[in-house]
């Protein structure tokens, strides 16, 4: 079985760039704190890295 993490979104991507707002989407997130529970994979992670100062993350 592989290991979980839990990805809270906790701020908006209005205003930035619209990459940001991909990468959210595909992770899952669309609204404000809002919380998915993901496979943690190494794309996964990297998707983490690139919105890490928009997220909280728990694994």
């Amino acid at each position: 079985m592989a290991t979980e993490v839990t990805v809270t979104l906790k701020k908006s991507p209005i205003g930035r760039k619209a990459y940001f707002a991909k990468v959210l989407k595909g992770l899952g997130l669309n609204r404000l704190h809002q919380t998915v529970t993901l496979q943690d994979t190494p794309e996964i992670r990297g998707m983490i890295r690139k919105v890490e100062h928009m997220v909280t993350v728990e694994d």
